[in-house]
């Protein structure tokens, strides 16, 4: 599987998001981090609901 065409900073961005090593960011398919990070977002919002 070839990486993902994303940048650097983008990359560090997400690993630090998503708590998990920039490597593991460059080999996930892309819509698996975007629901990764969709998850994470909608439990921040439930955090600030409560």
């Amino acid at each position: 599987m070839r990486p993902n065409q994303i940048s650097l900073e983008t990359a560090q961005m997400l690993s630090e998001k998503l708590n998990m090593p920039l490597e593991h960011v460059m080999h996930t398919p892309p819509h698996i981090l975007m629901a990764k990070l969709k998850e994470i977002e909608d439990q921040q919002e439930a955090d600030k609901k409560d």
